[in-house]
């Protein structure tokens, strides 16, 4: 029995509370600036390269498609699709996280390895199929979906896994964050919020490493065409290989 117990602690060392709390928050810490430059730079890759199609704002998508509906024109299928698969995606990740056992850090640091392999299959079929060659193709579509659920694996790693942390591919929250706290922090010593300084800090943080994502994503289109995904699989490699 207690080589049981032995052994069993060393296979999941995560298993220690105090562990877990450290852990977790290091991550906490280190994670979200480098997830909203992955993000930004997603959703741009995807937008220029693959139809016009949000891979990282579902919410632009959902109106795309309310507009095609009412006022009639072209549907792009891949537009379409593109919202059950983010729910299909997020639904996998959870029977996937439920599946594993984990929790906290080691949870954090499987999905981290998803989001990297779904970003590093991304890179690989757009070099082979080229999809930006016809951006409302098959190709393109599949490279969609490719995208879309790496997304859905980030935003579920949040919930999931780091449900303190604030996500780091709505903007329009982050943007929000941003002024109240702002505004909150200069109104002392009458403040309306709580631990805005803290909040302000790291929603800048994210507003600032989404801006950079998407700034260098576009300079990558630019100049690396397809390869361009190579950059969000960097970063992606970076924040799966952090302990």
């Amino acid at each position: 029995m207690l080589m049981s117990t032995t052994d069993s602690s060393a296979t999941h060392p995560w298993s220690s509370p105090s562990d877990d709390v450290s852990g977790l928050s290091r991550l906490e810490k280190r994670l979200p600036t480098l997830l909203s430059v992955i993000a930004g730079m997603v959703d741009l890759i995807g937008f220029l390269t693959l139809g016009n199609i949000f891979t990282a704002h579902i919410t632009g998508n959902f109106v795309v498609i309310s507009a095609v509906l009412v006022r009639g024109g072209p549907l792009n299928l891949a537009q379409a699709l593109a919202i059950p698969v983010f729910i299909l995606a997020v639904a996998a990740i959870w029977l996937l996280a439920r599946a594993s056992g984990r929790r906290g850090p080691s949870l954090a640091r499987l999905l981290l390895l998803i989001q990297f392999l779904l970003l590093t299959g991304i890179l690989i079929f757009s070099v082979i199929t080229k999809p930006s060659a016809s951006p409302h193709g098959l190709m393109a579509g599949i490279a969609v979906m490719l995208a879309v659920s790496a997304m859905a694996c980030q935003y579920a790693l949040f919930r999931l896994a780091m449900p303190r942390t604030i996500s780091t591919a709505v903007m329009t929250g982050n943007l929000t964050n941003t002024v109240l706290s702002l505004l909150n922090t200069l109104s002392q010593p009458q403040p309306l919020m709580e631990g805005a300084t803290e909040r302000l800090r790291i929603s800048l943080h994210l507003l600032f490493g989404f801006l950079v994502g998407c700034v260098v994503a576009a300079a990558a289109v630019s100049l690396l065409g397809d390869w361009a995904w190579s950059l969000p699989v960097a970063v992606a490699g970076v924040t799966a290989a952090w302990r």
